[in-house]
């Protein structure tokens, strides 16, 4: 059946709308409201304030782990918000930089174990001041000089702190700049993937002795490579790389029942992009691109050098993608197996329909805000990190989307 002939037979509800809590940990307060998407029936309830969120991981009795970019993790259950927990590592917040992503062993039941991607600031500061790159027109801060870099780390998730947490892998320090990456994820075969940014420095996306620009793969354990990697036991670069030529990937999922690793990129100006991330392939970047650098100088289009990956699919609007995820819930049967990406430039939620030869049906659902994260709870609803700002104060709200149209 064709999603509009589904959504054809759907009310519209142009009022606010009450969401069943059919998962008991979810808080009520009856503000849902209705947004549209042409595949389904939409509404959003706000389950409680949030300041400063990044990433949220849906644990396997319902409960929630949230970041906090300052530094803070904290847990979502029963309707209430946990204090901090204890045991987190020093973070260094500022401009894209802070706690970043979580993510659970695949053994989590039985072993507890989590994994926080954050940055941290290097112990030797002699690194110098950061220097202006034309190529990011206004897009940077030189009065941010610290030397720092990506981390991963893990720990043991006890009742109210982490337990012996120990880094496990580290990304190339540079002074000042964003584009950390930071998300984490795993492979069928049980070994975590790590999405590093170019860190703003676009040639090392190309350099395989640099870990900037690339996604990696390494044990869990120790993070160490794996020797199947694709550069492993070679001279000429970081044994943990699996990918490269990317730029800011801050959107990374395995698609359910398959292999398949599908990152969400966020490219140069007008260049975001979906991204199927193959074994040992280079993803062009900074030498091609659908987009264009920040002053307005051309890039070389991915045409130009066919032996480069070429995208999924590329976005001629930026859209700032910051999350992906695949739906597989019960809740929205029509999104079943859809790919979801969660959009900063163009506010809401971009959906569509992953296949062998690029993603189609593509819509944008407009949410009135923006998306930063968003994670799948165990009814099948969908658990959304909501950040804005207003009157230069941040405000951020965390969401959970239903298809409940009663009033």
């Amino acid at each position: 059946m064709k999603l509009h002939a589904i959504v054809s037979k759907l009310p519209l509800i142009t009022c606010l709308v009450a969401v069943a809590a059919s998962t008991p940990t979810m808080a009520q307060d009856h503000d849902a409201v209705r947004v549209k998407s042409r595949a389904t029936a939409l509404s959003f309830e706000t389950l409680t304030p949030f300041e400063h969120p990044w990433a949220i991981e849906v644990l396997p009795d319902g409960g929630v782990l949230m970041t906090k970019k300052p530094g803070r993790l904290r847990m979502w259950r029963n309707g209430a918000l946990s204090a901090p927990i204890g045991g987190v590592p020093k973070v260094f917040f500022s401009g894209q930089g802070g706690l970043l992503d979580v993510a659970l062993n695949p053994n989590f039941a039985q072993n507890r174990m989590i994994y926080l991607a954050y940055t941290e600031a290097a112990d030797d500061q002699s690194g110098g001041r950061d220097v202006s790159d034309q190529r990011l027109g206004v897009f940077q801060d030189l009065e941010d000089g610290v030397v720092k870099g990506l981390a991963v780390g893990r720990a043991v998730l006890g009742t109210d702190r982490l337990e012996d947490f120990k880094v496990i892998w580290r990304a190339e320090k540079t002074a000042g700049r964003g584009h950390f990456g930071g998300r984490l994820a795993f492979s069928p075969d049980g070994f975590l993937l790590i999405s590093s940014g170019d860190r703003q420095r676009f040639e090392p996306a190309q350099d395989l002795k640099s870990n900037l620009g690339k996604i990696i793969r390494v044990r869990p354990e120790d993070g160490s490579a794996l020797p199947d990697n694709p550069f492993a036991g070679g001279p000429d670069a970081e044994h943990d790389v699996f990918s490269y030529g990317h730029r800011n990937p801050l959107g990374m999922a395995v698609r359910p029942g398959t292999d398949e690793i599908w990152v969400a990129e966020m490219g140069p100006q007008n260049g975001d992009e979906l991204n199927l991330v193959l074994k040992g392939r280079n993803y062009g970047w900074p030498l091609v691109s659908a987009g264009d650098n920040y002053n307005a100088t051309p890039l070389a289009r991915p045409r130009t050098q066919p032996s480069f990956e070429a995208a999924r699919e590329r976005f001629p609007v930026a859209i700032s993608p910051a999350s992906l995820m695949f739906y597989e819930g019960p809740i929205f049967p029509a999104w079943k197996g859809d790919i979801l990406v969660g959009a900063l430039n163009k506010p809401g939620i971009v959906r569509g329909i992953p296949g062998p030869d690029g993603v189609h049906d593509i819509e944008h659902i407009e949410t009135g805000f923006r998306v930063r994260d968003m994670a799948q709870a165990p009814d099948g609803s969908i658990l959304v990190l909501r950040c804005g700002t207003a009157k230069a104060v941040h405000f951020y709200a965390w969401y959970r989307a239903s298809n409940k149209t009663e009033i």
